[in-house]
């Protein structure tokens, strides 16, 4: 209660919005209508010719705040130090049901559909090879948007990926320590971190009034994922600056999205289900797939269970000190697992 209180009234005298609304002026930024919903996106060209195009997918209760600390180094990797052959164009839409995107009109908008609506976005800016890029949704968006469209997608990188046993005899016995360490840190979530899951999954409507009534309701619900998917910080902005936390927050209380954005869960509850019937498989990946296992996350992934399920895994890395909200939290770890992706793939294709 304390955090909260002092947090609420930094959030009601002391934070600028309007310097968080410059700082996301300064961006391209368009809206479009795809299959019916409003799409909002960032869409931020870089000054290098041969520049190679990549989406970048937010999560819940992300935005596309969770990026800003990025788009700069990606974009122009040469006025930041970087080697301008690691160059991206960047297109970031806002999930639809989120923030500038706004509320849905029909039911029907899971992950599947979302990653629908950026293929056709890719093709309507002229795109047709990228990366898929994201954590927490936009994991789930970026493997949607491999499957849909392998001849489009060049790769999936991903910042967060769910890995479940099979069942299999003698399967858990032969788990590194490590890994069943791992295990375990699945099983914590599931028996104590995961009471917004199930209801975000039942009963969205229900919630969506009091996400929309309080602010300090709406703040708490919002920056206790933040806290919690950080297994070492003690309040949030121990890892992610205080007033970007507030930006995102303020996105969602200014347009109203705090419980239209829930639906996602529920629209998507069968299907995140189904990764975890014993002997179940995902539907195959064709692309090659990058995956950061931040160590700090609430559920990192077991790289046995996931080369099981995903064999076109091609890049592994093991990030030390970083949660569930890499771009935010340690934005340098984010963009250099992204880039040595990026050149894996290069060399591939050379």
């Amino acid at each position: 209660m304390a955090y909260l209180r002092e947090l609420a009234d930094y959030w009601r005298t002391g934070y600028d919005w309007r310097a968080a609304e410059a700082e996301l002026n300064a961006y391209p930024q368009y809206i479009t209508e795809i299959d019916g919903a409003t799409v909002h996106f960032m869409h931020v060209r870089s000054p290098e010719p041969e520049a190679r195009p990549a989406l970048l997918s937010h999560g819940w209760p992300g935005s596309v705040v969770e990026f800003l600390d990025v788009i700069g180094p990606l974009t122009d990797p040469r006025a930041h130090g970087g080697d301008p052959a690691d160059a991206y164009h960047l297109v970031i839409p806002t999930l639809p049901g989120y923030g500038f995107s706004g509320p849905v009109t029909e039911v029907g908008w899971d992950a599947r559909r979302i990653a629908k609506a950026w293929v056709e976005l890719m093709e309507r800016l002229g795109y047709d090879s990228y990366l898929a890029v994201g954590g927490d949704w936009g994991a789930f968006i970026s493997l949607e948007m491999a499957r849909l469209a392998p001849d489009r997608v060049t790769g999936a990188h991903l910042s967060m990926l769910l890995t479940a046993p099979s069942g299999a005899p003698g399967e858990l016995e032969r788990l590194s320590p490590s890994d069943a360490a791992r295990l375990r840190d699945v099983a914590h979530f599931n028996e104590d971190l995961s009471g917004y899951l199930v209801l975000q999954s039942t009963r969205p409507h229900t919630l969506a009034y009091s996400l929309t009534d309080s602010p300090v309701g709406h703040l708490a619900w919002y920056i206790e994922k933040f806290r919690e998917w950080n297994r070492k910080a003690r309040t949030p902005d121990e890892f992610i600056n205080r007033d970007r936390l507030l930006t995102n927050a303020s996105i969602y209380w200014f347009t109203g999205t705090g419980g239209t954005a829930t639906q996602l869960y529920c629209e998507s509850a069968k299907a995140l289900a189904a990764l975890f019937v014993p002997g179940a498989r995902p539907e195959p990946v064709k692309v090659p797939i990058g995956v950061a296992a931040y160590r700090l996350d609430t559920t990192p992934p077991i790289r046995a269970f996931a080369e099981r399920d995903y064999p076109t895994i091609c890049h592994w890395s093991e990030i030390d000190g970083v949660g569930h909200f890499a771009s935010m939290e340690r934005p340098e770890a984010f963009i250099g697992d992204l880039r040595a992706f990026g050149r894996s793939l290069a060399g591939r294709q050379n």
